[in-house]
């Protein structure tokens, strides 16, 4: 009868044997790895870097931004969203990445740097009245007041920025944000685009963001370290009062408003 022969894992055989399945592991590891990390970029979690100051001193720019995909927004948050309408034609960008590094960034090793995501603050939901500013110079929300102290820009020469420069007033439509920078002067934000004409819309349509466009909510600073901090909702929007139902239009005074 014939006999099983078993290489002996010191001759030519064995060694090449045990080489092939420590290289089969490596890969499996590596390729599992990987699909792990595209799957918590896309479903989980993102990194974004910050190119601009519209944010500051929130964010600074450079900052490494963990950006969460699984809970809601509120208002009050800090989110990233896509361009809907070509905001950032006119916007600093960040040094276009190569191949491997847009590599990197697809599974998440590396910031993305796209040119097409922006950060603000949601200042508006659907149905929310968003007026600037009321005799005491803040911005009010469905009649409440903001308190903005917590994170609009501040030098300890000049004191805190105008929550805005021209007054306005809108009521966000049906599945659309209103959003603005904590820099407010250095923030092309909705406020600048309230008189924009559209193609296929209305006049100022393109000043509120489709909440299908929101990518995440920012959760925290990863780097650099100094700057590390976790976000939460600022205290100020808790007692902002439910709004009536969105209608489908948006209602923006005065006509013609801008940043």
């Amino acid at each position: 009868m014939g006999e099983n022969v078993h290489a002996d894992e010191d001759s030519p055989t064995g060694a090449g044997t045990k080489l092939w399945r420590l290289l089969r592991e490596i890969v499996l590891v590596l390729f599992f790895g990987l699909l792990l990390s595209v799957l918590i970029r896309t479903f989980v979690a993102q990194v974004f870097s910050i190119p601009s100051g519209s944010m500051e001193n929130t964010l600074q720019i450079g900052d490494r931004v963990v950006v969460q995909k699984i809970a809601g927004f509120d208002r009050g948050d800090v989110v990233v969203f896509s361009d809907h309408a070509h905001w950032l034609s006119d916007q600093p960008q960040a040094p276009e990445r190569g191949t491997v590094g847009k590599a990197l960034e697809f599974i998440g090793v590396l910031p993305d740097t796209g040119t097409n995501h922006l950060i603000k603050r949601v200042m508006g939901l659907p149905g929310d009245t968003v007026e600037c500013c009321n005799t005491e110079g803040k911005l009010t929300i469905n009649g409440e007041p903001i308190d903005e102290a917590e994170y609009l820009y501040a030098t300890p020469e000049a004191g805190m920025v105008a929550p805005a420069d021209v007054p306005f007033k809108v009521v966000v439509p049906e599945g659309r944000l209103f959003v603005m920078g904590d820099h407010r002067n250095a923030s092309r934000d909705s406020r600048c685009y309230l008189s924009d004409l559209s193609n296929t819309g209305y006049t100022g349509e393109t000043a509120f963001v489709p909440i299908e466009n929101v990518v995440g909510t920012a959760w925290a600073i990863m780097f650099p370290f100094e700057n590390g901090r976790f976000f939460s909702t600022p205290d100020a929007f808790a007692h902002v009062p439910d709004p009536p139902p969105a209608p489908d239009r948006a209602v923006i005074e005065p006509e013609g408003v801008g940043c």
